[in-house]
């Protein structure tokens, strides 16, 4: 057993220690976090937009509304479902590639090109959660924010939305925990994030345990606190219900 961990210890001086080998892990966790949280920008304002889109249309439909804005809105609900077909039946690591390789190919920045691919990537999912976060509010808060003056934005910004993104948050909170996840294919493009700081340090000591398991806790690690953290938000969202 001694000389099992005299290796392990071993190891672990070879992969982290020298060299200062142990930079990688943590500049790659620098941009993972970085990538994740502008992409779940990026993407929660590209899924409202569409939630918004999708959901008036259908509104104006059930209505039987006429006119050329009911036109316009009807072809912007058209390039929407387009969009979410194309971008939810496509892998993301395609998608990566593409951006990287043609869309983007003048782009300097990888991490710009990792921010648009995967918000873009995640806007699809989340107008969805948006989507059915707004049909689950009652159809009486349209007419109560109509009937108090309020204009249809209005109405959907002040009344409608807040209630949604409550129903949501849940759905939201699963969906930021995946895109975290997903970021670990920015090797492919040369993009330094976690798991690629782990596969660098594999590369040059020739041990993938050690590094490979540090990334894993440390992706772990994130999960859970962003688990914990949702856990919080639901009792004082219940809490409020209460009172």
């Amino acid at each position: 057993m001694s000389e099992w961990f005299s290796e392990l210890h071993a190891k672990f001086i070879l992969d982290f220690v020298e060299k200062q080998r142990w930079m990688y892990i943590v500049d790659g966790l620098k941009i993972t976090l970085l990538v994740t949280l502008l992409s779940l920008i990026l993407g929660l304002a590209i899924g409202a937009l569409i939630a918004v889109i999708r959901t008036t249309h259908d509104q104006l439909r059930e209505e039987n509304v006429g006119g050329i804005g009911k036109k316009l809105l009807g072809v912007a609900d058209a390039i929407c479902r387009l969009y979410l077909t194309v971008i939810r039946g496509t892998p993301t690591l395609v998608q990566l590639l593409l951006m990287f390789f043609v869309f983007l190919s003048t782009c300097n920045s990888k991490v710009t090109v990792a921010v648009i691919t995967f918000g873009i990537n995640s806007g699809a999912y989340v107008a969805e959660i948006f989507r059915s976060g707004i049909m689950a509010v009652d159809a009486g808060q349209m007419e109560a924010g109509r009937s108090l003056g309020l204009g249809y934005v209005d109405t959907m910004v002040q009344i409608i939305m807040p209630q949604a993104i409550k129903n949501c948050l849940p759905a939201l909170v699963n969906e930021m925990i995946t895109l975290l996840k997903e970021t670990s294919i920015c090797g492919y493009i040369g993009l330094n994030e976690l798991t690629r700081g782990g596969d660098i340090i594999r590369g040059v000591t020739f041990d993938a345990l050690l590094p490979l398991m540090v990334v894993a806790m440390i992706y772990l690690v994130l999960v859970m606190f962003f688990t914990w953290v949702m856990g919080k938000i639901e009792r004082r969202l219940r809490e409020s219900d209460i009172r």
